[in-house]
């Protein structure tokens, strides 16, 4: 098998069943595919407490001039009910110009077309004009603690230093080529908790029922809308994502009533003024007595979560032009340039080197059935074969 055939390396990939965490075998076919092209591989542990090992691969060709990162993953998100596939999650069985597979697509599919496109430059051109390097991680779909950062952390200890990056996550909503991610928005989560007095649902003024101040306070959380959005983003959203009291019984009121929330915002917040705007509503609408007439301000506490998430943009013309040339040239599309959607590990890569996103269609991603048209898995390698090329063109311009 040589790995010039996108197909071929998508079904060896899929049928290792690395679920997060388990590597199954998805990093060392990747390396079997690398190695005989002349990569370095490195295979990277990382561990930290409470979370489990993880095992990632960095492998690079060449040692000097422009350098150029694909990233990606390995793992993928558990099959679900099994017994709900039309063919079995881990088999890479091909149906109806349709091949099946958990990680088909979310994004076992973008790695194996992209070392496909590698394998056809180097066979076509020999090496490029430069350094290419996979930077694969096995923890993107988990607490992704183990993954992206500390292998990039890992990576730069070593000297390793990058011009460009392409994650080739799915981005594609319906067709491929409608869609480059070229940023995104950032993502903050807390949670308040609400301290009340517990009593008798019957006697409500010898109590002091904790869920009346939450619901003013998520309330102030989610109106008004934090922003209109900006050129570059959509408007930035807070979501409540829960709401507990731990009360079984209906007729107490609870001592305490605690709510998660997370927040998706554009370019017009830092973590920092975010935080201090989501403060700001909560001291507003804890002294704000509409359901709580009479009484002292609501007493509240809030904890943020670890590690948000910036948001970013980038704005490096060579990289994205080099990719929108390709895509077009290839799929005929002219693809939109985005920041909607999710987090990826683009957010990490953004600290290093300009980064954008480009992949498969994700329509299937973490379903049941998962899976990817094969005359699109051609397509993707032929845009990144030409993206390859027309990178290493421009990037000493």
């Amino acid at each position: 098998m040589t790995a010039t055939d996108p197909v071929a390396n998508l079904q060896t990939l899929i049928r290792c069943p690395s679920v997060t965490p388990a590597e199954g075998g998805a990093l060392s076919a990747l390396e079997a595919m690398l190695a005989p092209l002349g990569f370095t591989v490195d295979r990277v542990k990382a561990s930290e407490e409470g979370t489990p090992d993880i095992e990632n691969l960095y492998a690079r060709l060449g040692t000097d001039g422009p350098h150029l990162m694909f990233a990606g993953h390995t793992d993928v998100v558990p099959v679900g009910d099994e017994g709900a596939w039309t063919h079995p999650p881990f088999a890479a069985e091909i149906s109806k110009g349709e091949l099946f597979g958990r990680g088909a697509v979310d994004m076992k599919g973008g790695i194996a077309c992209f070392v496909a496109a590698v394998a056809r430059h180097i066979e076509k051109n020999g090496p490029p004009a430069g350094s290419i390097s996979f930077l694969i991680t096995g923890d993107e779909e988990g607490p992704a603690i183990n993954g992206t950062i500390k292998l990039l952390q890992w990576a730069a200890e070593r000297g390793e230093r990058w011009d460009a990056c392409l994650v080739g996550e799915p981005t594609n909503p319906d067709r491929l080529g409608d869609m480059i991610k070229i940023g995104r928005r950032g993502s903050l989560s807390g949670k308040i908790t609400v301290h009340g007095v517990q009593g008798h649902a019957a006697y409500p003024h010898l109590a002091d029922n904790p869920v009346r101040g939450m619901l003013q306070m998520t309330h102030a959380l989610m109106d008004p809308p934090f922003d209109g959005g900006t050129d570059d983003f959509q408007p930035s959203n807070l979501e409540v994502t829960t709401v507990d009291v731990g009360n079984p019984a209906t007729n107490v009121i609870p001592a305490k009533a605690s709510a998660s929330f997370n927040i998706r915002f554009n370019d017009s917040w830092t973590v920092e003024t975010l935080r201090a705007e989501i403060l700001r509503r909560l001291d507003a609408a804890a002294g704000n007595g509409e359901l709580r007439p009479g009484r002292d301000p609501v007493k509240y506490d809030i904890v943020w979560a670890d590690r948000p998430s910036h948001v970013f943009l980038t704005r490096n013309n060579a990289l994205i032009a080099s990719l929108s040339s390709a895509v077009e040239s290839v799929s005929g599309q002219s693809p939109k340039l985005s920041t909607t959607g999710g987090t990826s590990d683009a957010r990490f890569i953004k600290d290093y080197c300009p980064v954008v996103e480009f992949g498969l269609v994700g329509q299937t991603m973490h379903m049941v059935d998962e899976r990817v048209a094969v005359a699109d898995l051609e397509t993707l390698t032929a845009i990144y074969e030409t993206f390859i090329a027309r990178w290493f063109a421009n990037a000493g311009l």
